[in-house]
């Protein structure tokens, strides 16, 4: 069997729940599940998205995604207020599977403690706890 190599952009912090963090600026933040963990979840079929203006603490639930193999809750990785969600995942969960760092993203947050993303972990340290 061929071990599939799973795509860890070095740009991004990361979770160790498998979620990817992209600083979009002025305390803003785009998330979604990484490469490695929509292959684990296998074929996305519904994701339920936070409500937009909803704040939440940093590792409170705030999301679902669900699969043909398993549901997966998702932990906030920073504290913050929803300021946008994916609406296209909508009708086509499947992005997170097809695209999970470009189209897949899942929402978007205002911070409220910046400093808590010293919490999250690197690119490099990511491939490690994926190996």
């Amino acid at each position: 069997m061929i071990e599939r190599v799973h795509s860890i952009p070095a740009d991004l912090k990361y979770t160790s729940t498998h979620l990817w963090v992209e600083y979009l600026g002025d305390d803003t933040y785009r998330v979604g599940v990484t490469d490695f963990a929509q292959d684990q979840l296998g074929d996305v079929v519904f994701v339920e998205t936070p409500d937009i203006d909803h704040e939440f603490g940093q590792d409170d639930e705030c999301a679902v995604v669900e699969s043909v193999k398993s549901t997966s809750d998702i932990y906030c990785p920073l504290s913050g207020i929803i300021i946008s969600v994916n609406l296209a995942l909508e009708d086509a969960p499947e992005l997170i599977n097809s695209d999970p760092y470009n189209e897949g993203w899942i929402f978007i947050l205002k911070a409220n403690n910046a400093s808590e993303l010293d919490e999250l972990i690197d690119a490099e340290n990511y491939s490690h706890l994926t190996e």
